[in-house]
């Protein structure tokens, strides 16, 4: 029958000391499968307040008395060097000393990227304790040197994360690369994306409202123009923006009917009876070869949103009476 190492408990004991303090400040750690393990132990995922940062690297744990020196302790580099050099994410050493119960680490991949030359141990400084009090600091340094070296993951799922991570320290993955233009602007999107993901579900909200605007600014020297041909005695800039608000304050009630469940038809149909005139009238004049053409237009456009304005509150402040007479009757039963 197969025997067990000697060595094995000695060697699991760093591992489980390393995943258990880990996870007990809800880092996330996958194992490695020893079939699989060419130089690391074990994939690790950062998170921050229960969600995951997209910061992941690879461990390598040592345990055992060959490990420490006077000065502190160190990792033996064997035939990984080139591999920890160009890994895609950083691998961590990490040294347990089983009489202190203690953990040491050093960022391999930091080291020997300084180095043009692989050396046979990598030293682990004796003041680089991994404890419950300083694990913060080291993910704090740790996600700072992915940060810095465009190396952090983002899956949907663990798996994809982990998948990710696998492919990695295989090489330059395609899926992850950096591309230095991007990096960072990504950065900056990634750390403030729910704020970017708020304004955006705002935008596509009132996309029609956006649109609306820019379309009445591009026209703006039009309509002005316009104004100041055809309009004896108005100030054209009055005018427009008169006009302007009057198409804005339509647009936004019917915007909220829309998402209110009611369609607002004759709203609408006035709506764009108006935009349909005032938005390509000013552009298409050539000059007005007819005296009254354009100061009629010039007028209607100074008295329509006046009268518009009392119909529309008319209108729907009456209908929001209704509406509160109904909530009321229905609250009473009667």
């Amino acid at each position: 029958m197969a025997k067990v190492r000697p060595t094995r408990r000695i060697e699991r004991a760093g591992v489980n000391a390393l995943r258990a303090l880990l996870e007990e400040h809800d880092h996330i750690v996958q194992e490695i499968d020893g079939g699989n393990d060419h130089g690391e132990d074990l994939y690790v995922m950062l998170t921050r307040n229960g969600r995951r940062t997209g910061h992941v690297f690879a461990v390598q744990v040592k345990s055992g008395r060959k490990y420490k020196r006077s000065k502190g302790y160190a990792v033996p580099i064997e035939d990984h060097g080139e591999d920890w050099r160009e890994s895609r994410i950083p691998v961590i050493g990490v040294v347990y000393d089983r009489e202190q119960s203690s953990l040491y680490w050093v960022n391999l991949s930091k080291k020997l990227r300084g180095s043009d030359i692989s050396p046979k141990w990598i030293q682990v400084p004796q003041v680089a304790v991994l404890s419950g009090e300083t694990i913060r600091g080291f993910a704090a340094e740790v996600e700072s040197y992915i940060d810095h070296e465009g190396m952090r993951i983002r899956g949907a799922t663990r798996e994809e994360v982990f998948s990710g991570a696998a492919r990695a320290r295989e090489g330059l993955d395609p899926e992850t690369a950096p591309n230095p233009l991007y990096e960072g602007l990504a950065d900056l999107a990634l750390k403030h994306e729910e704020k970017l993901s708020q304004a955006g579900r705002i935008a596509r909200r009132y996309l029609p409202l956006l649109l609306l605007c820019l379309i009445m600014a591009i026209e703006w020297p039009y309509q002005v123009r316009f104004a100041e041909k055809y309009g004896s005695g108005v100030n054209p800039f009055i005018w427009a923006i008169n006009l302007y608000f009057f198409m804005f304050y339509m647009a936004l009630t019917i915007l909220f009917e829309f998402r209110a469940g009611r369609l607002p038809a004759n709203t609408g149909r006035f709506f764009a009876l108006i935009t349909g005139n005032f938005l390509w009238l000013p552009v298409i004049d050539s000059g007005g070869t007819e005296d009254w053409w354009g100061p009629m237009w010039v007028f209607i456009g100074g008295t329509v949103p006046n009268v518009g304005y009392t119909i529309l509150l008319t209108h729907y402040v009456a209908s929001a009476v209704e509406r509160r007479k109904k909530m009321r009757q229905g609250g009473t039963g009667t």
